[in-house]
């Protein structure tokens, strides 16, 4: 079922982690309701900056037990729908992504460069966007993060 012209439901909710840790995986109907008008929306917007190429969702909807075996935030925006980890190779690197989605205007909540991919996280229903723009460092099994992208 496709949520959005190029976002498909199957594609913001598949793991390989879960699936290897045999983890349900499947949103309740409020965070159904997030990817559907919140996310995949989102995510069409972020393809627009990035020249229509193709984008590519390593991670979007996290279950919390998901969360929970990846080690994320209890806090994460994975949970409720509104975040997707992204890479686009055929625009650029993670961190040219990142860039390119700032540049763009788009209203977001996070945008984190994560290394290998690009942290994109989109306001809840009635919530201010913060654009608020984080570098990460996965350094001795913690994550810290630093304003803006280096």
């Amino acid at each position: 079922m496709y949520l959005t012209e190029h976002f498909s439901l199957a594609e913001l909710v598949a793991s390989e982690m879960a699936a290897r840790h045999g983890i349900n995986n499947h949103p309740p109907n409020d965070v159904l309701a997030n990817l559907r008008n919140i996310l995949a929306p989102g995510l069409e917007r972020v393809r627009e900056a990035l020249a229509h190429q193709a984008v590519l969702v390593p991670s979007g909807y996290r279950s919390r037990g998901l969360t929970a075996v990846v080690n994320g935030s209890r806090e994460s925006a994975h949970i409720l729908g509104l975040a997707a980890d992204i890479i686009c190779p055929r625009y650029g690197s993670p961190l040219e992504v990142c860039r390119a989605i700032v540049a763009a205007g788009i209203e977001t909540d996070q945008i984190i460069h994560e290394g290998n991919w690009c942290h994109v996280a989109f306001p809840a229903p009635g919530a201010a966007a913060r654009h608020e723009t984080l570098t990460a460092h996965f350094t001795s099994g913690d994550t810290t993060y630093t304003p803006g992208f280096v």
